[in-house]
């Protein structure tokens, strides 16, 4: 198990010794000030508390706010199904499979532009809510389309705005919890998602039955409107980066930079040298980056159950009504474990088992439904299918954790990692086939192997991490230079260290394995 030194009694000194640096005196570069307030030993535990409350409860509602509503929009044309689309557009069935696919066409390959955009500019609260607002038009044009070639250009035109949501979300979130604060937070945004699986389609059932025939429109064409008044909503509730959030003190953006600072060892800054393109150049040649990309892929081909769950839970021959009532209990239930999951990963510290386990769990659920068609044992099978996504919802904090410094590089892997390893609900489309049915043994089997492959990736990269915390246990001492040296003169200036005592509180740091 993984856990950074500051568990040791070692760390624990140098910790002390950093922090009574920190709340005694800035350098030269920057004199005491107003700023300066919360840093000191009194007031810090209270003020870093009420800086944590203040972002979970202005930051995580909002994305997460914004993830459901993701979720639906990518799903609305299963939800519009019922109420016509295909009548009104005159669409055979080839013509509907290919709108719901061309969707990844664009949102897979603009995630990783869209990161390298997120990271640097100063404004997230702009550029992300102005993404929600376009997608949300763009899928409230899709109601005025009349034809296969207008639905499925918005389909496309689509992908990109939403590309900017959840790898920049996860990046946001990197910019503002330290460690062992983020994989609870990244949970807590996940688990939207999870319960839109639970509810997304009662949501959106709900929405076109009291909207059809509004003002003499059809009740699908009106899906959008929703999202573009969140997005403009975001505008004002969103943060911006530690340095520069309009809606906290100059004490508590101190604070907020002092914090990551500390959690490093280096400031969460670029150099004047890492540009996007240089940190998209440096994601690409880390061997992690790569793996963490096919392992994604690999999880998403064994997680594929989620876009057919409802047609699984139809094989245990319950009426349609039943069926979806059946289907929500196993969601709620992965909502639970995903953040339980997520909350120990944090105290602990730990990363390989915490992700692997839940996939270990689907594995063990496709056993069950193979080896037999009982409703009982199908059922649970569907527990252990759902709670595999706990696994997931940490992989891209994994990434931030193992990617950590300079943020251009952490970016783009996030980017990298989220964008190639959605290829996989591409792959699972084809892996689940209704020929296959009703028992998808074929299917089980494939999804189970891709899981398999996926742990042993996974284990590949905690070794890799362990070798990289060996490696920084011998070069600790060494002179650093370059990019690296002017961030950690920088955490040196935001904590009041000299370079030397920043260099010293740096052995502290671990990758999280």
């Amino acid at each position: 198990m993984a856990k950074d030194d500051s568990a040791s009694d070692t760390g624990n000194e140098k910790a002390s010794v950093v922090v009574a640096h920190v709340e005694r005196q800035f350098s030269v570069d920057r004199p005491q000030g107003k700023d300066d307030e919360l840093l000191s030993p009194d007031v810090r535990p209270a003020a870093e508390r009420q800086l944590v409350r203040r972002l979970d409860s202005r930051l995580l509602p909002t994305i997460v706010l914004i993830f459901i509503m993701n979720y639906i929009d990518r799903t609305a044309v299963t939800s519009a199904r019922l109420k016509g689309l295909e009548q009104d557009l005159h669409l055979t069935d080839i013509e509907y499979s290919t709108v719901l696919a061309v969707l990844y066409a664009s949102y897979c390959p603009a995630q990783i532009p869209s990161n390298m955009i997120l990271n640097r500019i100063s404004r997230p609260s702009y550029y992300i809510p102005a993404c929600v607002v376009i997608w949300g038009l763009t899928s409230a044009l899709t109601g005025v389309t009349h034809n296969y070639a207008g639905i499925l250009l918005c389909r496309i035109f689509i992908g990109l705005p939403e590309a900017a949501f959840y790898p920049g979300a996860i990046y946001l979130l990197s910019r503002w919890y330290t460690r062992r604060e983020l994989a609870f937070r990244s949970a807590i945004l996940y688990g939207g998602l999870l319960i839109s699986n639970a509810f997304g389609s009662l949501m959106a059932a709900g929405i076109l039955s009291r909207m059809e025939g509004k003002l003499g429109i059809r009740a699908w064409r009106w899906q959008g409107s929703i999202t573009i008044t969140i997005g403009f909503l975001a505008f004002f509730l969103l943060p911006d980066y530690p340095h520069n959030t309009r809606w906290l003190s100059p004490a508590q953006r101190r604070l907020a930079q002092v914090r990551l600072a500390e959690d490093a060892g280096e400031a969460d800054e670029d150099s004047s040298q890492e540009s996007a393109f240089v940190g998209l150049k440096l994601a690409l040649k880390d061997p992690k980056v790569i793996i963490f990309a096919i392992m994604t892929c690999a999880q998403l081909v064994g997680l594929g159950f989620v876009n057919f769950f409802p047609t699984i839970a139809g094989t245990l021959g319950f009426s349609t009504t039943v069926t979806l009532l059946l289907a929500a209990p196993p969601w709620i239930l992965a909502t639970i474990v995903c953040c339980a999951n997520a909350w120990n990963a944090d105290r602990t510290g730990e990363r390989f088992l915490h992700v692997s386990v839940p996939w270990w769990g689907v594995i063990l659920g496709y056993i069950i439904g193979v080896s037999t068609m009982s409703i009982g044992g199908r059922y649970v099978a569907m527990f252990l299918m759902a709670c595999g996504y706990a696994g997931f919802a940490l992989t891209l904090v994994w990434v931030s954790n193992a990617v950590p410094r300079p943020p251009a590089k952490r970016s783009a892997a996030i980017g990298i990692v989220n964008g190639f390893g959605n290829i996989g609900n591409l792959i699972s489309s084809y892996v689940w086939k209704t020929d296959w049915g009703p028992d998808y043994h074929p299917s089980m089997i494939i999804s189970l192997s891709a899981l398999a492959l996926s742990s042993v990736l996974a284990l590949v990269i905690r070794y890799m991490l362990v070798s990289q915390n060996k490696r920084l246990e011998r070069d600790e001492m060494d002179d650093m230079k370059g990019a690296k040296r002017e961030r950690i003169k920088e955490a040196a200036r935001l904590e009041g260290l000299t370079f030397e005592e920043a260099l010293e509180r740096r052995k502290g740091f671990r990758y999280l394995y």
